[in-house]
């Protein structure tokens, strides 16, 4: 398959495939994925209405370049594989593919952390610098069931707005972005920032707060240290890394 799928796609294609594919495997490395549940998707380049995603039956240990599936906005699989994409998975991929043309990439979770958070009522506090990072870019969606009524697509679209992570209360996490270093970053920031919150709640400690002032004039400085023009643009630096680190761990990703 690694041979058929390669020479019939541009060399744009396959990379973001390579990249889909390492973000996978990453996904695992750190300890996010939930067995067959959750899933990440990318836009395939010059091709606006089409994305690629897991197939549903493969562990995200599993993935490779060469197994993720290539689809339409109407979930209609496109390429050759023998599974099926997950039916949720597409609906809350397609909201923000369909709705958003700068975003290339999607990801959604169901960590321990992130659902933990996402089922409080005030959602991620502003009590950790991480926190604060987060928040200044971050949106609620309520819990509307299972995500399989297309009709949900435009609320979570909605809801997202510009914000690069959306807390899917009672659900997980989901992360978005014009690459996929930048969506994988903005996930594991979201992902710390919650976990350092249930860490500070089990601790039964008393909060040290941070002030008003202190919180609006920090959320300023992360929009802007984190855009094209500040000096940590997400995913730039750590992207490049991350493939590194994955290829000492296992470069099978890349088949």
């Amino acid at each position: 398959m690694k041979t058929k799928i390669k020479d019939n796609t541009s060399p744009e294609e396959w990379q973001m495939r390579v990249d889909l594919a390492a973000a996978y495997r990453l996904v695992e490395v750190y300890g996010w994925s939930d067995m067959l549940a959750t899933h990440l998707s990318a836009r395939v380049p010059g091709a606006p209405d089409h994305f690629l995603i897991n197939p549903f039956g493969l562990l995200f240990e599993e993935i490779t370049a060469s197994s993720l599936v290539k689809v339409d906005e109407q979930g209609t699989i496109l390429s050759e594989t023998d599974y099926d994409i997950n039916p949720a998975g597409f609906t809350i991929h397609s909201a923000v593919h369909m709705n958003k043309p700068e975003i290339a990439c999607v990801m959604h979770t169901h960590t321990t952390a992130g659902v933990g958070v996402a089922t409080q009522k005030d959602g991620l506090l502003p009590i950790t610098q991480h926190a604060l990072s987060v928040i200044a870019a971050t949106g609620y969606h309520d819990y509307e069931g299972i995500a399989t009524d297309l009709d949900e697509r435009e609320r979570i679209a909605a809801d997202l707005g510009d914000n690069k992570v959306l807390i899917l209360r009672n659900h997980g996490l989901m992360s978005v972005g014009a690459s996929i270093g930048e969506t994988f970053v903005w996930m594991f920031r979201a992902e710390r920032a919650c976990a350092m919150q249930l860490a500070f709640q089990q601790a039964g400690a008393e909060l040290m707060p941070i002030s008003d002032h202190v919180q609006q004039a920090t959320f300023e400085r992360n929009r802007f240290q984190n855009s094209d023009k500040g000096y940590r643009t997400i995913g730039k630096m750590e992207w490049p890394a991350l493939l590194r680190k994955l290829d000492r761990i296992d470069t099978s990703y890349r088949d």
